[in-house]
């Protein structure tokens, strides 16, 4: 036991492609399956070290070269090919179950957003209508108590009904930020600056849009773009201490490319300004972001320094299937 404990140390402090040698060596001996068990323990490694599968191709590559040299005999190439092919596809099946995963989890990932989309879209139908219709019938039985109490109570019932007037725009601005009707009817670039002009008036803030997008997108990126600028202003507003912001949305070749930036104090984590490297994922905001974009093959990056904070989204127009 203490002598395989000690092979097994000896055989990790070997560089990798001397022990990706020496596996292929054991499994062209006929090492048979224990070989190529050896083989799916060096990609399970390979892969939680961060290698990637070019890199292993390169190993594999090397080791075919020491393995065969000069050999000029046709046979035996095909013979050892043919093995090696059996021991590399055992080393990357970590990699394929790996990305088989992944797959499902974007897919997963796809179908919550479509159903929490659908729910969303439910509940602001739900303030603007049936909420909408509530108030409308208050409006309407207030109208008929006003006739009926002595004209001392007027001023009173009119500063309800101003109430009443506040609610229902309230209740139609959350209504339109939940999931603005102007997005389905008209795109994402009128949608942006409904929102865009409703954060500024609660703010503060001057919010500058500039967007040259002249066709729309497809609903998904359309969603996931306006979702993102909704999180990044509303970052801003808590977060960035900036009395501007701009917004800048426009169509590279086959991408979009989105930009929200400000001119604030930065991402913080521990009292200290970071690097967009050093970025830790906060809270759900940016979390939520990359995972918008993931599943639409898009990519966020986030620029952060002491002058300001620059969130930056590029989708494909062309969807993965």
């Amino acid at each position: 036991m203490k002598l395989a404990v000690e092979n097994r140390r000896n055989n990790l402090q070997r560089a990798p492609s001397d022990r990706y040698l020496n596996g292929l060596q054991d499994y062209l001996a006929g090492g048979g399956e224990y070989a190529l068990g050896r083989g799916y323990e060096f990609g399970r490694a390979a892969l939680a070290e961060g290698q990637s599968i070019l890199e292993i191709l390169q190993l594999h590559h090397a080791a075919l070269q020491r393995l065969l040299g000069d050999t000029q005999d046709s046979e035996i190439v095909v013979g050892v090919l043919r093995c090696a092919g059996t021991f590399l596809a055992e080393v990357l099946s970590p990699y394929e179950m790996t990305h088989r995963g992944f797959r499902e989890a974007v897919s997963a990932l796809r179908h919550t957003n479509e159903k929490l989309e659908l729910e969303i879209k439910r509940i602001a139908h739900a303030l603007h209508d049936e909420a909408g219709q509530l108030l409308v019938a208050v409006h309407l039985a207030l109208a008929d108590l006003d006739r009926d109490l002595p004209a001392a109570h007027h001023e009173r019932v009119v500063q309800v009904k101003e109430l009443l007037d506040l609610i229902d725009e309230q209740l139609r601005r959350m209504s339109h930020e939940l999931r603005p009707t102007i997005l389905d009817d008209l795109g994402l670039v009128p949608a942006i600056q409904f929102l865009a002009e409703g954060a500024s008036r609660r703010a503060n803030q001057a919010i500058v849009i500039r967007a040259s997008l002249k066709d729309r997108l497809p609903a998904t990126i359309e969603t996931a773009l306006y979702r993102i600028v909704q999180e990044s202003l509303t970052n801003v507003r808590r977060h960035s201490g900036s009395g501007t912001a701009s917004i800048s949305l426009k169509k590279e070749r086959d991408e979009v490319r989105l930009e929200i930036a400000d001119h604030g104090t930065g991402i913080r984590r521990n009292g200290s300004h970071e690097s967009a490297d050093d970025i830790v994922e906060l809270g759900v905001g940016i979390p939520g972001m990359r995972q918008r974009l993931l599943q639409l093959g898009g990519k966020l990056q986030i620029d952060s320094t002491e002058g300001g904070t620059r969130i930056i989204a590029v989708v494909p127009i062309q969807q993965r299937k």
